[in-house]
């Protein structure tokens, strides 16, 4: 398939040739060292600093080129922000030779090609700190033009580039049009420093384990299936890593963490992506009520450390994250939103009740499924504020130990703010016999038809009979929780590549 150019596309080319000609190579192969950032030299400079910037060198990518004849007004952006350089024809020429301004400057600069300058930072007439160019020294050429974003005198943008499939699908053009976007992604390395900070301030210990398993356990999901040639045998991507983690439990640790990219191969919309990003950590000796008030200190903190404040406005939503959170059961959650207690309904029970509220179902749902089903139509979506969900139905939780008051039950919460799930925590199951008998049950209802049951790990059953100390564990969705903490209203705002239907006409 043959690459059509578009006309700019065209003249960029024949720029390129024009410049090998008269001797500037496009694409120098030299260091370029960089002395100073565009929003510090902005910060610091003045009258009084102005001796520490007398010679600064600096490098970004062309915003806008403003032309006044032997002077040039340059804008470019670096990785911090956007600054200004006068370019006046004698400076960077003072020679008789001036092919360098009226050739290079003039006629074959383009936006977005990167430009190195050297020069003293000044303040202009009009008040603007900018650097007054030396030297100027071509980086890299631009051949393919950026979406035209319209700017105000400050460098503000008033007319972004806002459609999704562009932006999602070429990020790196997004990243530079679209300046916010850079800081959303920046905000979500500094949420998850601040949680391995966190973590290691604890005690806890972060692991790796393996992203291909012969078995794709610790979640109810469907994997992503692939071939281990060597082997000659399936593999799986991980749709958990938890089976793992508790393994490292059982070999004597006491607290481990692994921030897991994980694949499930279901459905794509606002707050699910096949690929994603999910924290577990595994603590010995605790229970979900310990896992409850650390997590509560947890996002109390992230909010202070990114906001300084534990009030934030979400959407439409001011939202508290100051300790302690609200509990709630869920069958409490059901009949506070439905006015039906469900408790001591049946699977056919059940089904009758989706039925009337209108709730699909399908015949591989067993009982757990249908009141997932239940709550996730009729609740899930009105706790707003910081909310555990509490006390699971055991046929929903396979891993989580019964629990000790309660007969039906297991120890688990979910934690839900702004109506989506953020965390889901047990107290473990680490009694092998029941875990089995858990297993096996997952085993029917994966004849019935259910490609998320899970599979029976036989290598974590061994493991559990050498003996599991008393445990808490917990998975944090990183790609919700950066959503909810930037302010972003979708899951592909916060994931830099987010999978979507290759192109058919690229090339």
């Amino acid at each position: 398939m043959s690459h059509h150019l578009s006309e700019q596309e065209t003249i960029r080319r024949e720029k390129l040739k024009e410049l090998k000609s008269i001797g500037i190579e496009a694409y120098p192969a030299a260091l370029y060292p960089i002395t100073h950032f565009s929003t510090d030299v902005k910060n610091t400079f003045s009258e009084s600093t102005k001796e520490a910037f007398a010679h600064v060198q600096m490098a970004g990518r062309i915003l806008s080129l403003n032309d006044k004849g032997k002077v040039f007004f340059i804008k470019i952006q670096d990785s911090k922000g956007i600054i200004q350089l006068y370019v006046k024809r004698d400076d960077i020429c003072p020679g008789e030779d001036k092919t360098l301004f009226d050739k290079l400057v003039k006629h074959l600069l383009d936006l977005g090609d990167f430009l190195g300058v050297s020069g003293e930072v000044f303040i202009t007439k009009t008040g603007e700190i900018s650097i007054h160019a030396r030297t100027l020294v071509l980086l890299s050429k631009s051949l393919k033009p950026l979406p035209v974003v319209k700017r105000d005198e400050e460098g503000n943008v008033f007319d972004a580039v806002t459609d999704p499939e562009f932006r999602y699908r070429q990020r790196y053009a997004d990243l530079v049009i679209n300046p916010a976007v850079k800081d959303v992604f920046i905000q979500r390395t500094k949420i998850i420093n601040h949680i391995r900070t966190f973590l290691n301030e604890q005690g806890a210990l972060e692991v790796d384990t393996p992203v291909l398993q012969p078995i794709p356990g610790g979640a109810a999901a469907r994997p992503f299936i692939t071939h281990h040639n060597a082997l000659d045998t399936p593999f799986y991507l991980r749709i958990a890593n938890e089976l793992y983690l508790k393994r490292l439990i059982v070999g004597g640790f006491d607290w481990v963490y692994e921030f897991s990219r994980n694949f499930r191969n279901e459905g794509m919309d606002r707050t699910h992506n096949p690929e994603f990003t999910i924290l577990e950590w595994y603590t010995a000796y605790k229970d979900y009520l310990w896992m409850m008030e650390i997590t509560e200190k947890l996002f109390e903190s992230i909010a202070l450390a990114l906001h300084g404040t534990t009030e934030l406005k979400i959407g439409d939503q001011i939202i508290s994250f100051k300790a302690p959170f609200k509990r709630i059961s869920m069958y409490d959650a059901i009949k506070e939103n439905t006015g039906t207690d469900i408790t001591d309904m049946d699977e056919n029970a059940l089904l009758h009740f989706c039925h009337d509220k209108n709730i699909p179902t399908d015949k591989t749902m067993g009982r757990g499924k249908l009141i997932d089903e239940i709550f996730s139509n009729t609740a899930e979506k009105k706790f707003i504020q910081p909310t555990f969900i509490i006390d699971y139905p055991v046929e929903m939780s396979p891993l989580t130990k019964q629990h000790r008051s309660k007969p039906g039950l297991v120890e688990r919460f979910e934690l839900m703010i702004n109506g989506k799930e953020l965390a889901n925590a047990y107290s473990e199951l680490n009694d092998p016999v029941e875990q089995r008998a858990r297993f096996e049950e997952q085993s029917k209802l994966m004849e019935r038809g259910d490609d998320e049951a899970m599979y029976i790990d036989f290598d974590f059953l061994r493991a559990l009979e050498y003996g599991m100390p008393p445990t808490s564990g917990i998975g944090i969705g990183i790609d919700r929780l950066c959503m909810l903490f930037t302010n972003q209203p979708s899951i592909q705002d916060v994931l830099f590549f987010p999978q979507m239907r290759p192109e058919t006409t690229l090339s």
